[in-house]
């Protein structure tokens, strides 16, 4: 099946406050997409919306040729969608180790291409501190560790929620090292980030939101080259 995720129409609102309006989002098979626009124009609402966050919400949503409209979040992870937050939701309580094999099991038709070995070759300093609890790690460390948790669910989809912010330049490399090798081994890919360079240059798709609604559309060079994106993007 070629198409991992193909919404359409999608709507959602947080009370009486309506945040997205019509946005439509396909990604294929091992396929890219980088998601651009200002805070607060409606990217993580967007996210929540397909992964079931959000419960107020129109639209049709299919993942692997099933109907997801109205799915409950765990119900979407069990068909193989994996989900970097914002904010990271590491188990503070929890060591390294325990925060990684909780998530781990096997993929869609038996994947088990990240088993925890390659987690920690890939995240060296997850191997360092293998048992200190989520609280004592830095930042960048958590950041590695929600990767590689969500990884080890062997995702056939992968979606990252702001997944360099606030980090030091060495670790953002480090993650997008991480992100290029992720694409590199056919993982569905839903990117935001600020650095809406990087993201470009890694995407095979973008989209990029106003307002909850989308205002550019197609080929990550195309967008790139657009001559409205800057403005769209408050540069």
């Amino acid at each position: 099946m070629d198409t991992v995720l193909d919404a359409r129409d999608l709507h959602a609102w947080y009370g009486s406050s309506h945040v997205l309006h019509g946005v439509d989002l396909r990604i294929a098979r091992g396929q890219t997409v980088g998601l651009l626009g200002r805070n607060g124009m409606g990217k993580s609402t967007l996210i929540r919306t397909l992964l079931g966050h959000v419960r107020q919400r129109d639209g049709q949503i299919q993942m692997f040729g099933r109907d997801m409209s109205r799915a409950r979040p765990h119900e979407v992870s069990r068909l193989g969608v994996a989900y970097v937050p914002e904010g990271r939701g590491v188990f503070p309580n929890l060591s390294v180790r325990e925060n990684l094999v909780m998530a781990a099991r096997r993929g869609r038709d038996g994947r088990n291409d990240w088993p925890l070995q390659r987690v920690l070759q890939t995240f060296p300093r997850l191997q360092e501190r293998f048992d200190h609890l989520g609280a004592q790690l830095s930042g960048g460390e958590q950041q590695m560790l929600s990767i590689g948790r969500a990884l080890m669910t062997h995702p056939a989809l992968i979606v990252l929620d702001e997944a360099t912010e606030g980090l030091a330049p060495q670790i953002v490399a480090e993650i997008w090292r991480v992100i290029g090798e992720i694409r590199r081994d056919g993982i569905a890919t839903l990117i935001v980030d600020r650095d809406y360079r990087r993201v470009l240059a890694q995407a095979d798709q973008a989209l990029v939101l106003q307002k909850g609604q989308a205002v550019l559309a197609g080929p990550a060079g195309e967008v790139a080259g657009h001559a409205a994106l800057s403005a769209y993007l408050g540069l």
